[in-house]
């Protein structure tokens, strides 16, 4: 019997027109939704085996999945799943894969970066804002050379950061958690203390836990530099919202760019909508044609993976997830590769 697909949230109908896609369906029956999830009844979602699920669009909690009585397989995409109920899912024997091989975010959250550097520097949304209401009205900028740029994470965007940073005459330095490492790459690395009072320019790649979650609070805020500007393309939640709308009103901070927020969407009546020195943009560092069509690439192989047995059990969110009885697929061993 063929397995029923759903994939969620492909607002933009670039899935639905990926080769991804059409490999999806020689091997399942699937149903590709553009609308909201709310828009289908219990009985439609009764038969549905596996979900394809994009980033995270659609809040996967207990209750939703619970909506889902035959799901056996859970495609996220992206490297992360924070709007899912891990456990409901490991507590009914059902695999969550991740996308963490896809390349396609290694160039586009870097550049989003630079984008969200740039803007704020050079009054860029005020500018054009002035233009459209028939203004000519010079605006005074900063230039991103010979700058320090301060890295919150050295990962896979921060590594890509600080290369784009060079092009553009930065200087470079990165937070050293690992006191004991030694790093080789070139990159200075200072305590975190000291990187924000250097920096003038701080941006953040760290992944949200429960070591980073409010890791820039007032205290951290007022310990940088006077006049520099915040990025944060990671998770808002990393970074004190109120301490930050504070900072951004009177000082240290002269400008922020913000792809992220603690909430999301962003409540319209937020502060952060009215002040004329935040660049705001509604968590696209990811939503580009390259990586929707890589993401539905890599959802048909381990799709096709599942379907074999053969699933790795590294490309899951829990490794050790035991599969409930009846499921038509399968995975690698455990410990296996």
């Amino acid at each position: 019997m063929s397995l029923s697909v759903l994939i969620l949230d492909d607002r933009e109908g670039l899935v639905a027109r990926s080769p991804g896609l059409q490999r999806m369906q020689s091997m399942a029956k699937v149903r590709v939704l553009a609308e909201s999830l709310d828009t289908l009844s219990d009985d439609e979602l009764a038969g549905v085996q596996v979900i394809m699920a994009l980033r995270e669009r659609t809040r996967l909690d207990a209750a939703t999945l619970t909506r889902f009585p035959a799901l056996e397989l859970i495609l996220q995409t992206g490297g992360h799943a924070y709007h899912l109920d891990a456990a409901h899912a490991a507590g009914r024997g059902i695999p969550v894969t991740l996308g963490r091989r896809a390349f396609g975010p290694k160039a586009a959250v870097p550049e989003l970066t630079f984008a969200l550097a740039v803007a704020a520097l050079r009054c860029i949304p005020a500018a054009h804002q002035s233009m459209r209401d028939g203004e000519w009205q010079p605006f005074m900028g900063r230039t991103l050379q010979g700058r320090t740029l301060g890295l919150l994470g050295f990962g896979r965007h921060g590594v890509n950061v600080a290369r784009i940073a060079e092009a553009y005459g930065m200087n470079v330095v990165a937070w050293q958690r690992d006191t004991a490492a030694t790093p080789t790459d070139g990159v200075p690395r200072l305590p975190l203390d000291e990187l924000l009072a250097q920096s003038d320019v701080v941006s953040i790649h760290l992944k949200l836990s429960d070591s980073s979650r409010g890791l820039l609070d007032a205290g951290k805020l007022a310990l940088m530099k006077e006049g520099s500007v915040l990025i944060n393309t990671a998770r808002g939640a990393i970074v004190d919202e109120p301490a930050l709308i504070e900072a951004l009103r009177t000082g240290p901070l002269s400008a922020a760019g913000l792809d992220v927020f603690t909430e999301e969407p962003l409540p319209a009546n937020s502060e952060l909508r009215g002040l004329p020195n935040v660049v705001l943009t509604p968590h696209i560092g990811w939503t580009v044609e390259e990586v929707l069509t890589e993401f539905a690439d890599i959802a048909a192989d381990q799709l096709g993976q599942y379907l074999e047995g053969t699933l790795d059990r590294r490309e899951l969110l829990d490794a050790d997830v035991v599969l409930a009885s009846g499921a038509q697929g399968g995975l690698t061993p455990p410990g296996g590769s």
